[in-house]
């Protein structure tokens, strides 16, 4: 009774939208749910989303909180591309910005905070340049006045501010321990540490500031692999403790100490479990263990002996680079059919698991039609040959009955004493007959 109470309250702090919210919405912020009735990720979601409702409420925020059937209002929600369910967008004005982070609440809330607010946010002291880099993890800083770098960095942030945050200080409030060869300068603060922006080195500002808006190292989930592109990236499952902390000392003094040698190629991080890395591959692999995967061509690498120390996760590493190493998968024809066979057999098995009579409508009722219509078939084809066969049998009878000749011929031959006659003993014997007609 105490959880069916919170839900509903819940509830209430979000709002059920018709299409009336597509003329009202650019006068408010919007953080929307489109889902679809029947979708069981939008089923599991909705508890969390009422938790969003009740959060952003009690924050104050100027973010409402909705959610549409986008099956009932598909031409809205077609406006805004939705392309599956659940699909979670916050709406500012005339941009919309799409949510791919873990469906939890506080990453939710976290995002639609950040989105919601200013594009690039002041630093104007030290002490708030102290409280944001102990708030956040990965955060980007410009320094200097106006300029075409701060124009590109402006232009970036509006497409990657759905991931991280973006802001702008003067020199004198950088800390000291910061070092800058020139202004106006861009800089990355995460890891303890600080990288500054190289336009020779780095090359793109967009492709620096999506590679670096990840830590050295990171847990790894199906959200972060989506959205590592196409970066190469390490993974370490955890399972038996020992060897997994072993293992993950080596990867993380490799991302730590190898940084100006790998960062650029490569991602470094561990996965809990091997479920969805065997999904991906199609295959089972042993935990834990390492692997190398590019997420551009779906090719992957394994080592082919234990990685005791670092010496050897460098060479590895080094053996893909010069393309030593043999790389496994990838998306040729062979593997695409694969997949197809994989994936099928992957979505039947669920839905089986989860709901079998629905699997059993969804399955059974194609193959009982199947079955029907090829048992109509086969069935035609043989009244087919019987009446084929009976005909046949007809005729041939009416043949015989008018081969037979008359009853004495029968006679003779039955009594074996048919006997060829010449052609005059045929002829008197003939005459013979009509004479005792």
């Amino acid at each position: 009774a105490v959880v069916a109470h919170v839900v509903a309250s819940g509830a209430g702090f979000v709002e059920d939208l018709d299409e009336t919210f597509k003329e009202n919405r650019k006068d408010d912020i919007w953080l929307v749910d489109f889902y679809a009735p029947w979708c069981g990720h939008c089923k599991k979601l909705e508890p969390v989303w009422n938790e969003v409702g009740i959060e952003m409420r009690n924050m104050g925020s100027p973010v409402k909180v909705g959610k549409m059937d986008a099956t009932s209002f598909s031409s809205i929600a077609s406006e805004f591309g939705v392309r599956g369910y659940p699909t979670i967008k916050l709406l500012k004005g005339d941009m919309a910005y799409n949510y791919r982070g873990p469906r939890t609440k506080d990453d939710i809330v976290e995002f639609a905070n950040r989105v919601a607010g200013p594009l690039i946010r002041p630093l104007p002291s030290q002490h708030m340049f102290e409280h944001v880099q102990k708030r956040h993890r990965v955060l980007f800083v410009y320094v200097g006045g106006e300029s075409p770098l701060k124009e590109k960095y402006i232009e970036v942030a509006s497409e990657l501010i759905v991931y991280t945050y973006f802001f702008s200080a003067s020199e004198d409030v950088v800390p000291e321990y910061v070092t800058l060869p020139e202004l106006p300068a861009v800089m990355v603060f995460k890891d303890g540490t600080y990288f500054v922006y190289d336009e020779y080195e780095d090359g793109d500002l967009s492709s620096w500031i999506n590679r670096e808006r990840f830590q050295g190292y990171l847990h790894v989930d199906g959200f972060t692999l989506y959205e590592l592109g196409d970066t190469v990236y390490i993974l370490d499952y955890q399972y038996n403790f020992f060897f997994t902390s072993r293992l993950k000392s080596v990867i993380q003094e490799v991302a730590r100490d190898y940084r100006d040698h790998f960062h650029r190629d490569f991602q470094f991080g561990h996965m809990d479990g091997n479920d969805y890395i065997n999904s991906l591959l199609m295959d089972d692999l042993t935990v834990p263990t390492i692997v190398v995967l590019n997420t551009s061509n779906q090719q992957y690498f394994l080592p082919d002996r234990h990685i005791e120390n670092t010496e050897d996760m460098v060479q590895f590493i080094n053996n893909i680079l010069d393309g030593t190493a043999e790389a496994q998968g990838g998306d040729g024809l062979l593997q695409r059919i694969k997949r197809i066979i994989y994936d099928a057999k992957s979505t039947i098995v669920s839905v089986f698991k989860s709901s079998p009579l629905l699997g059993c409508f969804l399955f059974g009722l194609p193959l009982g039609v199947i079955s029907i219509m090829c048992y109509g078939i086969c069935t035609a084809d043989t009244d087919g040959e019987v009446f084929e066969h009976e005909g046949a049998k007809k005729e041939s009878g009416d043949r015989e009955l008018t081969d037979e000749g008359s009853e004495e011929e029968q006679e003779e031959e039955k009594n074996g004493k048919y006997t060829e006659l010449s052609d005059g003993e045929f002829k008197q014997k003939d005459i013979m007959e009509k004479k005792k007609d």
